[in-house]
């Protein structure tokens, strides 16, 4: 563990889950600290994965998913024409541009989870081959958010090394936080 998540209050399930999705958040963002665009957009290991890429992909699914729990559709609309814009800068597009959305969006997740009445509260996921459930709870939901951006933390720790050797830790150093928050 990187940073240390503060305990929720005693029966405060949304709050523990919601912060441990900040924290995660907090790693990708950490990541980018220092960098110029150009340098958070290459690609310096075998994936094709960009630190600047990271950031709107995570920031996009989190959208997606909020939306759908919502019963609305997600903001951008992805299919095989445009799947490869999910992963990389286009346009006037920047990574602060990003990481601003990505707050913005944060924010929208926050209030959504702390609204819902239940987190057993549930919602119809798309007839798609890769959901092989139909229905799925809000708690699921905040697992499923921590999960993408934890998995997507490990990539931009590995992909911030490969540039220019910087580690999580001293990321956390530089940002001036141990705690979870993001800078």
């Amino acid at each position: 563990m990187v940073t240390h998540v503060r305990a929720e209050a005693p029966g405060d399930e949304r709050g523990a889950l919601l912060s441990f999705l900040a924290e995660q958040r907090g790693g990708i963002r950490r990541a980018v600290l220092g960098l110029t665009d150009e340098q958070a957009s290459s690609t310096p290991s075998a994936s094709e994965l960009s630190l600047a890429g990271l950031v709107k992909h995570v920031a996009e699914v989190e959208q997606g998913w909020v939306a759908r729990a919502k019963g609305e559709p997600p903001a951008v609309e992805r299919d095989a024409t445009n799947w490869h814009e999910n992963f990389r800068l286009v346009g006037d597009e920047s990574v602060a541009s990003q990481l601003d959305h990505w707050e913005k969006v944060a924010a929208e997740t926050e209030a959504f989870v702390r609204a819902v009445p239940s987190l057993d509260d549930t919602f119809d996921l798309p007839d798609e081959p890769w959901f092989p459930e139909r229905t799925v709870s809000m708690r699921w939901l905040c697992l499923h958010l921590i999960r993408e951006t934890a998995r997507h933390a490990g990539h931009a720790d590995i992909i911030r090394e490969s540039l220019d050797g910087r580690t999580a830790f001293e990321l956390v150093a530089l940002a001036g936080n141990g705690n979870g928050d993001t800078p």
